[in-house]
């Protein structure tokens, strides 16, 4: 079982986003957080959002919903913030991914008036050949 918290590394950093940081109470072991990279074909904030939902199940199979005395818990509440997290991330991810794709608005020309007109004609021309 080991534990090894370096932020430099993709582990370290899916460790980070997580809070999973004190090796006194341990969340994931390395090989977890190695299976949740290599899932998610090494997308650090993915494997993060995978992370978070498997620790929201756990939360919600765990605490449930308990009211004894003057104590409560609200395993449900905690596993709904967890997800809310998790997507955050994920979106997150999709905005990284088409932002190395190409996919986000970069720029545009605009033809406002003639001579505008004549640069947009003499680029598009040098662009086709």
């Amino acid at each position: 079982m080991a534990f090894n918290y370096d932020v430099t590394t993709d582990a370290g950093k899916v460790r980070l986003i997580i809070g999973d940081k004190d090796s006194l109470n341990v969340i994931f072991q390395d090989e977890e957080i190695a299976a949740f990279l290599s899932l998610n074909e090494d997308s650090i904030k993915r494997a993060a959002a995978a992370a978070l939902d498997t620790i929201a199940s756990d939360q919600v199979l765990t605490l449930k919903v308990i009211r004894l005395l003057d104590l409560s818990t609200d395993g449900a509440g905690v596993a709904r913030a967890l997800r809310e997290h998790a997507e955050r991330l994920r979106s997150e991810a999709d905005i990284s991914d088409a932002a190395e794709e190409g996919g986000l608005f970069d720029y545009a020309e605009l033809n406002v008036n003639v001579f505008t007109e004549r640069e947009l004609v003499l680029k598009q021309v040098q662009r086709e050949q």
